[in-house]
């Protein structure tokens, strides 16, 4: 599985489906248009949408945004979409977990769970398929081997009860073409997906990786933020690397509703970009800034995103990178 930097053929998305799940879903529909259009910007974007939501998404997105017709659940692409990969002979492939929902947190699940061998059957791609449990947005990995996950996660007996941590690296590996899995804590409080890394840490490139922190100690997500930290700090990668750590200050979690996301890590690389994304926060600014002197070579687009982060998930958990074939 390449690096999420390098080349993109695509970008998938799926337009809102579960429309209970949305406090006021007008505005939900609009943020994931704005993200879909500024993704449009920079690369092909893929839009999956419910054959009887077709004429609502019409209203919202661009011409640049490709529209497909899929039964669908809901909308969180990374999770329930493929793992796009590179084979040996350079054509696109892909691996498909089996998918519940988080731990059967939401129903009904059976076309999401359905959604990454449908778009790798669309593309007569490969399919590497896994009866392991896992999503998307629990991995980061850096292109040479190495596969970062959480124990609040994996190892939670909501997805893979028989299956040991040696299992579920060997699966890990297997599936990802990778060579070894680092294991940080995660957040066992975080009760929507059980502490995914992609609200924790993720790698900028091969040997680096950003990591959000928490300054306020009397903040009881400061610990939570330190001991993945802390974790990071002592592992080496699959080519024998300590990482290079970057840190970013989470989003105020201050007066959320029950599992909002507010994590600035949240972001998707897109060619030649990084789509960023906002909360109506004085920390915008902040995050900006720094995801500047991070991908001095990209443009940094920030998207407002308040009315998808109220969902329990962020930019990056609303995408999925289809990489180039070499």
């Amino acid at each position: 599985m390449p690096g999420e930097w390098s080349d993109h053929e695509a970008c998938w998305m799926a337009w809102p489906a579960r429309v209970d799940l949305w406090p006021d879903v007008d505005a939900t529909k609009k943020a994931y248009a704005d993200v879909a259009n500024a993704i449009a910007e920079f690369e092909a974007l893929k839009l999956i949408v419910k054959p009887s939501m077709m004429q609502d998404a019409k209203k919202y997105v661009s011409e640049k945004v490709q529209l497909i017709e899929m039964e669908i659940d809901d909308s969180w692409a990374r999770d329930s979409g493929p793992n796009f990969l590179v084979n040996g002979s350079g054509s696109i492939a892909g691996s498909t977990w089996e998918f519940n929902a988080w731990g059967n947190k939401f129903e009904p699940y059976d076309q999401d769970a359905l959604m990454g061998s449908r778009i790798l059957s669309l593309m007569n791609a490969e399919e590497f398929k896994s009866e392991m449990i896992a999503e998307g947005g629990g991995i980061t990995v850096d292109g040479e081997g190495t596969v970062i996950t959480t124990e609040s996660c994996f190892l939670n007996k909501n997805r893979n009860p028989s299956m040991g941590k040696k299992e579920i690296e060997e699966e890990l590996c297997r599936t990802l073409g990778a060579k070894k899995v680092v294991w940080i804590p995660g957040d066992v409080n975080e009760t929507g997906t059980d502490g995914h890394i992609d609200g924790i840490a993720a790698f900028i490139e091969p040997g680096r990786i950003l990591v959000e922190i928490n300054s306020d100690k009397s903040d009881p997500h400061y610990q939570v933020c330190m001991d993945n930290f802390n974790a990071l700090k002592n592992v080496k990668d699959a080519r024998g690397r300590k990482l290079e750590i970057e840190t970013i200050h989470e989003g105020d979690y201050s007066e959320l509703v029950f599992d909002e996301c507010r994590s600035y890590i949240n972001s998707y690389l897109a060619n030649g970009a990084v789509i960023v994304p906002g909360y109506n926060h004085e920390r915008d600014e902040w995050a900006v800034e720094t995801y500047k002197e991070i991908y001095p070579e990209r443009s940094v687009v920030q998207v407002q995103i308040s009315d998808i982060a109220i969902g329990g998930g962020g930019i990056h958990c609303i995408t999925q990178q289809e990489p180039k074939a070499n």
